[in-house]
């Protein structure tokens, strides 16, 4: 069943009385914007001229990507402001009807995502070859698979899908020229594991873009089966699978996805806020459930603001990886700052937990005014091997991201892991920086990041300053978030003169 979507209507005409709406749409129309609802709307339609007060209230409920103003309003300037700030788009009134029908259903307000854990995928009993199962990361097969199309990895339970929704598939993996794959879907029926309802064939040229799901039939379920041919190594890394606003946003309307060669992702979400300094940057921390974090905090600052997630291994890789991986950061981030016309001295970077790690690594790129940071993880080699005594157990993940950059969880690879954050670090000159951070004193997973950063920070004039909270990496989390929050309220305030709404 889908979401009921919440609609804003503002015009002389309610849009309830000239077209049929769908009954998951629920359209609340206006005459005069008088007050502010307690929740967002999930789409905003426009078809008069609004007044500077409404549009001072509509900001505060208006997500960005989702205004669309009728073709036939003139735009003032006020108008033209709040367009601009939302990313608001023209709708022709010819088209309105088709968009209620077919559209509006993409604006959902709860998206979903996540990569399916390597062992949920079983290896079909009928491959010959040689299987290794890589930590967490991913399956290497090799051998021969015949001349004809047949299965080699499934996903052991169906997904579920509904009615009226669509996912998205995106399969990482790595292979041999000599290895064709295709994937195979099949559609059944909920409670009824008989009926096949409908069957997807993608090819290994499909496999480019993302796999489109759509079904418009009954509430189901998916089995995914992985096809190959030919002889030789093939790798599969993961199989993500989100649901859909198609074409209308990655997990939030309006967000982007940058894809690399090597097939990883890398996500990302502007609003433009008021379009004045600064432009927050907030790395998502550790996410199983892929998506973006800390929206509803860094909309309420009503700054602009850019979030960063990657959905690699399990729930994120510290934002490390190729040369192309690290530059594609760096890129997005210098291209909004673009798009505003700021420089780095009117951006902070932001984050906890992994967030800190992204924040501090490109900071080193940016040279942000502000890098502010809750539970600081600088030494990632440090990390994986505090898995084997201080922390067994609590994080394996980052034994994968070890061993994801360095083929490798010894020492070496530890110290080397390790000297790729330091080295950038310490070649960075942070003189127009400040670093806030609340970390943890007794911190399992990287007790010295503080400490550390202090000792390397070898810039004159550059202003550190923390607050240490007893206990482990995840103790005290509302403490830390709280301490979060107040510190960039306190920059916003002091360094750029703003009022932050409570």
């Amino acid at each position: 069943m889908l979401d009921v979507i919440r609609v804003l209507q503002l015009g002389t005409e309610d849009f309830n009385e000239i077209y049929n709406v769908p009954d998951y749409i629920e359209i609340e129309y206006s005459e005069n914007f008088i007050s502010v609802p307690k929740d967002a709307y999930d789409l905003i339609f426009v078809d008069r001229v609004l007044s500077k007060a409404e549009i001072e209230l509509l900001i505060k409920v208006t997500k960005a990507y989702t205004l669309y103003i009728l073709d036939d309003v003139k735009l003032n300037s006020h108008m033209e402001f709040y367009v601009a700030c939302n990313k608001g788009k023209m709708l022709p009134r010819t088209d309105v009807q088709s968009f209620l029908d077919k559209e509006a259903r993409n604006y959902f307000a709860k998206p979903y995502g996540e990569k399916m854990r390597i062992n949920h995928f079983a290896v079909s009993h009928g491959f010959k070859g040689t299987v290794q199962w890589d930590g967490y990361y991913c399956i290497n097969l090799n051998g021969e698979y015949g001349s004809e199309f047949k299965q080699i990895i499934y996903l052991r339970n169906n997904l579920p899908i509904a009615k009226g929704t669509a996912l998205e598939l995106w399969l990482e993996y790595d292979k041999d020229d000599s290895v064709e794959l295709e994937v195979e879907v099949t559609l059944f029926k909920s409670g009824e594991p008989a009926n096949v309802l409908k069957k997807w064939m993608f090819s290994e040229k499909d496999c480019e873009e993302l796999l489109i799901l759509d079904n418009d039939m009954h509430n189901g379920s998916l089995f995914i089966s992985i096809r190959a041919k030919g002889h030789g190594n093939f790798k599969f890394i993961a199989m993500h699978d989100r649901i859909s606003r198609r074409g209308h946003g990655c997990f939030l309307p309006g967000g982007k996805r940058k894809v690399f060669s090597n097939r990883e992702e890398l996500f990302y979400y502007f609003d433009p806020g008021d379009m004045k300094p600064p432009l927050n940057v907030y790395f998502s921390g550790y996410k199983t459930m892929e998506g973006f974090e800390g929206y509803f905090m860094m909309k309420k600052m009503g700054c602009p603001f850019l979030l960063i997630g990657e959905p690699r291994l399990e729930g994120g890789a510290f934002y490390m990886g190729t040369e192309e991986y690290e530059a594609g950061v760096v890129d997005i981030v210098r291209m909004h700052m673009e798009e505003l016309g700021f420089d780095s001295q009117q951006v902070i970077l932001s984050g906890l937990s992994m967030g800190t790690f992204g924040a501090m690594y490109y900071g080193c790129d940016i040279l942000p005014h502000a890098i502010i940071l809750g539970k600081p993880l600088a030494s990632v080699g440090d990390v994986a091997s505090n898995e084997r005594l201080h922390r067994p157990g609590g994080f394996p993940t980052s034994l994968d991201v070890v061993n994801y950059l360095e083929g490798s969880i010894d020492d070496a690879a530890v110290e080397s892991v390790n000297n790729k954050f330091w080295d950038k670090f310490d070649r960075t000159e942070w003189t127009n920086s400040k670093f806030i951070v609340a970390y943890m004193i007794e911190d399992d997973y990287d007790n010295k990041a503080y400490n550390n950063l202090i000792s390397h920070m070898t810039t004159d004039g550059v202003q550190i300053y923390g607050k240490g909270i007893h206990g482990r990496h995840n103790d005290a989390s509302a403490g830390i978030v709280g301490w979060f929050k107040t510190q960039y309220d306190k920059v916003l305030k002091q360094d750029f003169s703003r009022r932050i709404d409570k």
